[in-house]
Parts: structure tokens; C-alpha cells; sequence
């Protein structure tokens, strides 16, 4: 992995107006690496997801600067692709038509475009299923095939917003050794924004805890585990309990600050 920043954020602040108004980010400094794994841990409703949407292009910075190869971003480009949580995949499209999107998109030649698509289902493990319906596959082959689309756009970062959040505890620990496969494979920056610590332990080569709203960098913590990693190993363990304590810190911290005053 290159020591080289891929995406830059320098005192990003992000305030949604309203009454009152809604700080969400205030001061968050991150460096994303090429080629790294880096997942977004913190406590409910701190930004996250805002963070990650500044970084697609999906929303502007109130102060600060996030930058993509040192440029300033200032909308959704073909360099970054945004996987949701919800998979947005287009019901009346196959799988192999919903992969195909963005190359037709790109002006991609058909023959060619089907041979891409194809290439990155079978990646994703769903050969077989390229004539299928979302409605036709489980939770975890729709999000296969939303990252199969994203994938074949071949973005230099995958955003990810809670890829794995809807599906059941067996399927999303086998959808993450998958999601660590195909980034071995491709080799693309992926930073990916979770709500469990042992999700973020075990795909991470960094893990960047947020403060409590408005957020900023708590922490970055560093994952030296080797892989494939094993979640029950001390090791394993104990970089989980550092992580969650200091969650903990953050979410006693936001409750205190509404904790009513005695009369």
C-alpha cells in the first residue's frame, strides 16, 4: 500500500441549517491512502455517513477542504462511486443490466461492455445470475450486484455506506471475507463507514473513530492483524475492546451533555 493520500480532508466543517442549525462535522482532518481498506466507526448519528457523502461530491463542505488527488472536490465524479446501504439497483434491469449502467454511461461499446460486466459478476460471485431480478435475488446478492455496478465503473475509491448493515449476522460475516477477496483482487481504495467494531477490525487496515456531533477525528487506529484474521484471537480481541471504549467515551460524553439539570 502507497503512503500517498488518494483523498485529503483538512477542516472539514458541514452545517445543515435549520432552527436551531445542526453542526455535524466540525474540524475533521483525515488522510485516506491508495489502495487501503480504511473503515469510519462512531457514534450514532455523528456525521459518518455526511462525511463519507462530502467525499462522493453528494454534498458540500460549510468550511474546510476535501480534496481527490490533491483537487478540490466539488461533485460526484467517475474517479469515486458511492455504494448505499439500500442498494438502489434498478428493478426493471437484470443484474447484468444493472452492472452494465455505468459503462453505458461511459459510452462503452456494447460487445465490450457485456464482456466488463460479466468479468466483474463473476468476480462478485454471481455468475449464473446475470439474467435475474433484483427482486428474484437475496438481500446479499443485490448488494453483489450494487458493488459488481460500482465496480465495473473502475473508480479509483469505492465509498461504502453500511454495505453490510441489512443483511443476517451468518451472511454478512461471509459477505465480508468476500469484500476482502475483491479488494485483494482489484486493488481498489475502499473506505467504508460501518456501526459494528468487529466489522471495521476485520476488513480495516485502519479504523477512524469519530468524536460524538459535531464529529471530528477521535483516533486513528492502526490494524497490524494479518489476514485472513481470526476474530476470537487475543489480538483480535483486544483491538476491539480499545476501539469500543473509545465509542463509550463518546456516547457518555453526547448523553451527559442532555442530561437535565436538578432544580
Amino acid at each position: 500500500m502507497s503512503r500517498e493520500p488518494i483523498l485529503r480532508v483538512r477542516g472539514l466543517k458541514k452545517v445543515f441549517e435549520g432552527s436551531p442549525p445542526v453542526v455535524a462535522l466540525d474540524g475533521v482532518d483525515l488522510d485516506v491512502f491508495e489502495g487501503e481498506l480504511l473503515c469510519i466507526v462512531g457514534p450514532s448519528g455523528c456525521g459518518k455517513t455526511t462525511l463519507l457523502r462530502i467525499l462522493a461530491g453528494l454534498e458540500g463542505a460549510t468550511e474546510g477542504e476535501a480534496l481527490m488527488r490533491g483537487r478540490p472536490i466539488e461533485g460526484p465524479g467517475p474517479d469515486r462511486v458511492m455504494v448505499f446501504q439500500d442498494y438502489v439497483l434498478f428493478p426493471w434491469r437484470t443484474v447484468l443490466g444493472n452492472v452494465l449502467f455505468g459503462l453505458e454511461l461511459k459510452g462503452v461499446p456494447r460487445r465490450r461492455a457485456v464482456e466488463e460486466a460479466m468479468k466483474y459478476i463473476k468476480l462478485v460471485g454471481l455468475e449464473g445470475f446475470e439474467r435475474a431480478y433484483p427482486h428474484e435475488l437475496s438481500t446479499g446478492m443485490r448488494q453483489r450486484a450494487a458493488l459488481a455496478r460500482a465496480l465495473a465503473c473502475d473508480p479509483d475509491v469505492l465509498l461504502m455506506d453500511e454495505p453490510l448493515s441489512a443483511l443476517d449476522a451468518q451472511t454478512r460475516s461471509y459477505m465480508q471475507e468476500e469484500l476482502v477477496r475483491i479488494w485483494e483482487e482489484t486493488k481498489k481504495t475502499i473506505v467504508l463507514v460501518t456501526h459494528s467494531v468487529e466489522e471495521a477490525v476485520y476488513l480495516g487496515d485502519r479504523i477512524a473513530v469519530l468524536t460524538a456531533r459535531p464529529a471530528k477525528v477521535k483516533s486513528i487506529v492502526e490494524v497490524n492483524l494479518e489476514r485472513p484474521r481470526n476474530r476470537f484471537a487475543p489480538e483480535f480481541l483486544s483491538l476491539q475492546m480499545k476501539v469500543l471504549d473509545m465509542l463509550r467515551e463518546e456516547v457518555i460524553k453526547a448523553l451527559s451533555m442532555y442530561k437535565p439539570r436538578s432544580s
